[in-house]
């Protein structure tokens, strides 16, 4: 048999029970506590449980001495080695064993009934851990049992990620341009298929303040000498007019002038 190497740790420790010696069974109604000498104990000492593993120990000691006078190995609560008694909450019957594996029963008794409650409690948190730990211990045995999925990828393996339609955007908005040579756009107010007309104002504000300027002179006759006679040069008419005249003389004045009337 394999070494426990578990340490022992303390559960309960309760400084004064009693033991009585207790009568055979006589059916199974269970024992009663009143069926005992419960004024004439057996023994009287301290009571400690402690843990090992998974198994509780109820130890009965000397108060003074520690000396060990039974205990009761405890592998499951409730159960055959621990039975309360059934007319009394402050005492039990519980199973001794010695080191030969003999066994015996004996009564157990406290003194408070707080200390019985203690006891009882002792013992029920004790194996509710043992049964949390049991059941841990298959849910990582089956979780170690199940295949693993191999998520790495093998050699020469890719992997390719689709992110969806990206729509490129026009640089800069630049919008549709001209083929080279185009004409510029009209400047605001022009109607479409023509040039706007000069306003007549135009043409006859110069000649206020260019009045004084001299006739041209005539081309030279050899350069417009084509054949055929040329006229001599007349004298120029008042290119500009009468300014101390009505508006009709001067419009008249513009005409013979050359000026054309838009």
């Amino acid at each position: 048999m394999a070494e426990d190497n578990s340490y022992e740790s303390i559960l309960c420790v309760k400084p004064e029970v009693h033991v009585y010696r207790i009568p055979p069974r006589a059916s199974n109604r269970g024992y009663r506590a009143a069926d005992w000498k419960l004024d004439e104990p057996a023994w009287s000492g301290r009571m400690k449980i402690t843990s090992k593993g998974k198994v509780a120990l109820i130890k009965l000691e000397d108060k003074n001495t520690g000396e060990l006078f039974a205990q009761a190995p405890v592998e499951q609560y409730p159960g055959c080695v621990v039975e309360a008694v059934t007319d009394s909450s402050r005492y039990f019957v519980v199973r001794i064993q010695d080191d030969n594996g003999r066994h015996a029963f004996i009564g157990l008794g406290f003194a408070d009934r707080g200390d019985s409650f203690d006891f009882n409690v002792a013992l029920q948190d004790h194996f509710k851990w043992v049964k949390q730990e049991g059941e841990l211990a298959k849910l990582e045995a089956s979780q170690s049992a199940a295949p693993k999925l191999d998520l790495g990828f093998k050699e020469g393996q890719t992997i390719k990620i689709s992110i969806g339609n990206i729509k490129k955007k026009d640089a800069g908005g630049a919008k549709s341009r001209p083929m080279g040579g185009g004409l510029l756009p009209p400047p605001p107010g022009a109607k479409a298929g023509g040039l706007a007309s000069p306003p007549a104002a135009q043409h006859t504000a110069p000649a206020a303040q260019t009045n004084t300027a001299p006739a041209p002179a005539p081309a030279p006759a050899t350069l417009l000498d084509f054949g055929s006679p040329v006229p001599a040069a007349q004298p120029a008419p008042d290119v500009w007019g009468d300014f101390t005249s009505a508006g009709s003389n001067s419009s008249k004045d513009t005409v013979k002038s050359g000026w054309v009337q838009f």
